[in-house]
This record gives C-alpha cells, structure tokens and sequence, in this order.
C-alpha cells in the first residue's frame, strides 16, 4: 500500500477528506465519483469508501450513472453522488421587524417546506414562543435528522453565546434570545447571529459573491443591515459586532434622530422611512406597496429618489475607503431601489471614494433575492456539520 493510501486511511485524515468531500457536495451539488476523485487527489477505492461512509450518515446517495443531470464523461461510467437533503436537516429562522420566517433546509441548501408568521408583539419573551411554536410544527413533520437551528436577526449580536445586546428597530437591549430558545426547545443546538452577517455568508457560498473573497452585503430594510467577509473570512470582531454600518453617520448632526439614539446615522437616509418619505406614501405602508411604488412607471421617481441616491452612494464610499471590497451586494429594498437610480449612486460614490479602491469594486444584486438572510442563518448551522461530520453526527 502506498504512502499516500495509508494517510488517507489514518482516522483523522479520514475525518478531514470526509469534510472536504461533504463541502464540495454541498456546495457544489451532484457530481460524479470520477469528479470528486480528481478533486480530492485521492484514489479511487479510497473515494468510494468516503462515499459509502458518508452515504452510511445519511448525508449523500448515489445514484446510478446516466440518471442525473451531471454530465456524463468518457470511458466507463461513474456513478454519481449527491446530497441527500432528506436524511438531514437544519432549521433556519429570520426575525424581521413585522414577521417570522423558519424554514427547514436540507443538505445541499435545499428548502423543504417553510412557514411564516406575522410579528404582531415584540415583546422578546413572545417572539421566542412564536419561533419556538413554528419550529415545533417543523420538526414534527422532518423526514430526516435535524441538527440545529440558526436565527438571524436585525441586531448586534454577541456571538458566544447568542445574546441580543441592541436591536434598535425591535426595541431589544441585552435580550438572550439563545437562551430563550433553547429553554423552549429542549435538545436544540441554537445559534443566533445578525441578519445582515447571515446575508454576507449566504451570497458569498452560493450567491454572486462565490469564489470572492472581499465583500461587503448591504440590505436596506427598516434599517440597513450588513456583514463583511475579507480574504474569504467573516469579519465578526472581538464580540461579534462587527460591521454595523447601518449606523455609520452620512448626514451628520443636522439629519434624522435614528433609533440608536445618534443623528444622521445611514439606516435614517437610506432606510425604509426614508422611501416612503420619498415617495410621498404613508409611514404604515407594507413593504408589497412600497416594492410596487418603486417599480410603478412614474417619470419622477428618480428625482423623488435623488436624496436617498445621494445618500447610498455618500455610504458607500465609507465602506469602499474602510474595507477595500471587490463587490458589494445590495440586498434588501435596496435591490429594489439600486436599478432606478444607479448613476447617481455611483456618482456620490466616486466622489467620496479614494480612487485605488474604487477602480477594484463592483456593486451587484443578489443572487439569493430575499432568501439570502434565511440561507445564510441554514449556512451557519451546517458549518459544524461540515467541519466533522462524524462528529457532528455521532457516527
């Protein structure tokens, strides 16, 4: 037996092949045996006694050679393995300002059913009993293994331990939603985080941001969530916090009062309030009717929308000096607003920005639409998984 074979077989470098060979499936999706043997360098017995280990967790199957869609190689055919979304599950769960959303989402990123729930009390106690009831109903009817929830929410978010420590446009300070959810539901792996670092890691795997390593996801909602993944890392700080933008000042002491109690911050100018303002709709408007207002053929909208233009590209700058990004994805109601007013916006950036990082940037649009914060929150549960599967699953 070759050196190389031995090593592969020793039980740790076992686990690690058996990680790097789940991550290339869950990413990647189906791919033939042939394919996964040239990726990983190892030889082909060696693969397909991965395969059958990994298949043995209920985490892939194959499936015979010219039944799938993958494309077919020459010389024999290879049999073509796949995760299997059905053997096991996370849940995922995003806190907005006026509804829940949980889905169940399989190996591979496939969501197998979803619910949502409006918000009507935000009280913290409550909302953690309207999660945990949607949650319940869930995983009662989960064909497979579940092994943890995510919940992102529009917060800062300490991340060793789940605590909400300031969620202005829900009215939270220092609320511990992990705690509370994992009291309601016994025997749950619960991991809380931001929604917009939830966002960042979701487009930067399987949204226009993969294969970057440098970007920044910006989502404009109520307010302005964001999160920053730099050489292919999430940039989360000492304590979790960073990345919060939405609260970097662009209009100064003379703009609106924000939530957080500072002036002028960027959620004021470029957040929800601020378009209806704009657009001359009421403060109680729903988001279908402002999504609507932004797509209607009017011949003013993009001087109705010059303020906020201005503003999106003056915070924009910020981030291109401070984080030198290669692409920043506009998610949110800004997905909705950056196509209607584009120019202007790259205007007041380029103006603000130094011209070295500037000529390196790109602004996109997510791939994940609004499923971006959902998927991310699915992602950071599987990352455990990914990283040892055996011991993930006790196999």
């Amino acid at each position: 037996m070759s050196t190389r074979e031995t090593l592969a077989g020793s039980p740790d470098v076992r686990r690690t092949n058996l990680a790097v060979m789940l991550r290339h499936l869950h990413l990647d999706g189906p791919m033939r045996r042939a394919d996964l043997t040239e990726r990983l360098r190892l030889t082909r017995s060696t693969v397909a006694g991965l395969v059958g280990e990994l298949g043995r967790l209920g985490l892939v199957e194959q499936a015979v050679a010219g039944t799938s869609t993958v494309p077919a190689g020459r010389g024999r055919p290879s049999p073509v393995v796949r995760p299997c979304p059905l053997g096991t599950q996370v849940l995922a769960a995003e806190v907005r300002i006026d509804q829940v959303e949980v889905a169940l989402v399989g190996l591979g990123g496939t969501v197998l059913r979803r619910e949502s729930r409006l918000l009507t009390d935000r009280d913290p106690q409550a909302t953690a009993d309207l999660l945990a009831g949607v949650v319940r109903g869930l995983l009662a009817d989960a064909p497979g293994r579940v092994v943890g929830l995510g919940v992102a929410v529009p917060g800062v978010v300490r991340h060793d331990d789940g605590d909400v420590r300031f969620a202005p446009n829900l009215r939270w300070r220092d609320v511990g939603l992990g705690a509370m959810l994992a009291e309601r539901l016994p025997g749950t792996d619960v991991q809380v985080l931001n929604d917009g670092d939830a966002g960042a890691l979701a487009e930067h795997l399987r949204g226009v941001a993969r294969g970057w390593g440098d970007v920044v996801f910006v989502e404009g909602e109520v307010g302005v969530g964001s999160g920053v993944i730099i050489d292919g890392r999430p940039l989360v700080g000492a304590g979790g916090y960073a990345g919060e933008l939405g609260h970097i000042a662009v209009a100064g002491p003379a703009g609106r009062r924000c939530r957080c109690g500072s002036y002028g911050c960027w959620e004021t100018e470029i957040g929800r309030d601020a378009l209806t303002r704009a657009l001359g709709l009421g403060p109680d408007v729903s988001r279908r009717t402002l999504v609507a207002a932004l797509h209607a053929p009017r011949t003013d909208l993009a001087a109705r929308l010059d303020k906020v233009a201005y503003h999106l590209g003056a915070g924009l700058a910020v981030v291109v000096n401070v984080f030198n990004p290669r692409l920043i994805v506009l998610g949110g109601l800004l997905r909705e607003v950056y196509p209607r007013v584009s120019g202007e916006v790259r205007r007041a950036m380029l103006a603000g920005a130094l011209t070295a990082p500037a000529e390196q940037v790109r602004l996109v649009l997510p791939e994940l639409g609004d499923d971006a914060v959902l998927l991310g929150a699915a992602e950071t549960v599987w990352q455990r998984v990914l990283l040892d599967p055996v011991g993930a699953l006790g196999g």
